[in-house]
């Protein structure tokens, strides 16, 4: 029951030199589905997603039939879109270490939960290995709010239990809870002129959004809850007064009340901002997903602790404050917790992951689904 570890990186290394930025998911969508089609699965590509965000590719959900009768039917989830620059990725590895050349990202996040989840399948069809009922999910367009899973048409889901391969952290984390979000958009209205000629003409929408921004809630608010104001974006010329600023921001708490209460506060500070400051301001909240919380004595949580415990891994069941795909699955009322990968520093051109986590990862997955089949 063990992998091939010169498989894996060889497939992690060709899965992250293919460009997968959001919504662009369409050639490695392709090769996914031929590799799930070759371990036997019965693969539906969600068009549904695909056309709700006017993305080239749409969530790929595979069925394997499994050889264990009333075994729990398990979800296998990650992501196929990267944040950029995820073109011309050239990984190598220094002491144990893969990284990319420095000028982009891995792609750890999230190729490899995606290796993790073809191997794991592969070992099972290879070594004829006893397993329940498995549904594989690649999502699209998770690195933008997790639009892909939220998208997805729930018709073709039917499993009992989840993993989402997709946290930083050693293999052995396992997260059961994780925060909702919200998404809130605003805009501070102004009024132009020449910047030169008669400025004092104009209302100038930038300055504006700065007093009101003063006011505003930001960073960590309690161990559950925070928000960030992250994209700013106004004006047009040196010369010209701007007479708007769009702002984006969002809220996180693991607490639905706590969510509901920040974002309601922010709300307020901006209507309460734009009156004094005399400009107009409009407000639009977006949810993004819910909060879930798992117990800790779950199946779920206990399936995947044993099976690393086997494995000799450091345990460590804990709350995030990232979001995943895992918040839409529970809400959609699987109980899905999400695995940590070994990713570190995701996002950025400094993005590492350690060969072996890469290995383990693929083995924590396998073992799992081996373990379900004997409870």
């Amino acid at each position: 029951m063990n992998i091939n570890k010169q498989r894996v990186l060889d497939e992690f290394y060709e899965l992250i030199k293919i460009s997968c930025p959001s919504l662009g998911e369409r050639e490695v969508a392709d090769l996914l589905k031929k590799r799930l089609e070759e371990l036997g699965g019965k693969v539906t590509e969600d068009m549904q997603a695909a056309k709700a965000l006017n993305g080239t590719a749409g969530n790929l959900v595979a069925d394997f039939k499994g050889t264990v009768a009333g075994a729990p039917r398990i979800l296998l989830n990650a992501h196929m879109d990267c944040v950029n620059p995820c073109a011309g990725i050239k990984p190598h590895i220094e002491d144990g270490v893969i990284k990319s050349d420095g000028t982009t990202i891995l792609g750890g996040d999230d190729k490899g939960g995606v290796v993790a989840i073809l191997e794991a399948l592969r070992c099972l069809k290879e070594q004829n290995l006893p397993h329940g009922d498995i549904q594989v999910v690649f999502s699209v367009s998770e690195e933008q709010g997790c639009a892909g899973a939220k998208n997805l048409d729930t018709s073709l889901l039917h499993s009992d239990i989840g993993y989402a391969l997709d946290s930083s952290g050693r293999p052995g984390k396992i997260i059961f809870a994780a925060p909702g979000q919200n998404k809130i958009f605003a805009k501070v209205h102004g009024k132009t002129a020449h910047g030169g000629v008669a400025p004092e003409k104009g209302i100038n929408a930038i300055k504006k959004a700065a007093e009101i921004l003063m006011d505003m809630p930001t960073s960590r608010i309690d161990e559950e809850t925070t928000c960030n104001i992250g994209i700013i974006h106004g004006g047009s010329a040196t010369n010209i007064v701007p007479d708007l600023v769009e702002i984006a921001m969002d809220c996180r708490s693991r607490n639905p009340e706590k969510l509901e209460k920040l974002t309601a506060d922010i709300v307020a500070a901006y209507k309460k901002g734009g009156e004094k400051a005399g400009v107009p301001v409009d407000v639009e909240v977006k949810p993004s997903y819910k909060p879930y919380c798992l117990a800790k004595d779950s199946k779920v949580i206990q399936l995947a602790a044993k099976a690393a415990e086997n494995l000799g891994l450091t345990v460590d069941i804990t709350a995030t404050g990232g979001g995943s795909d895992s918040s839409h699955f529970n809400g959609f009322g699987i109980p899905c917790t999400v695995l940590g990968t070994g990713m570190t520093n995701v996002h950025t051109v400094d993005e590492i992951l350690l060969e072996e986590d890469l290995y383990m990862t693929c083995q924590w997955a396998l073992d799992i689904l081996c373990l379900a089949a004997k409870e």
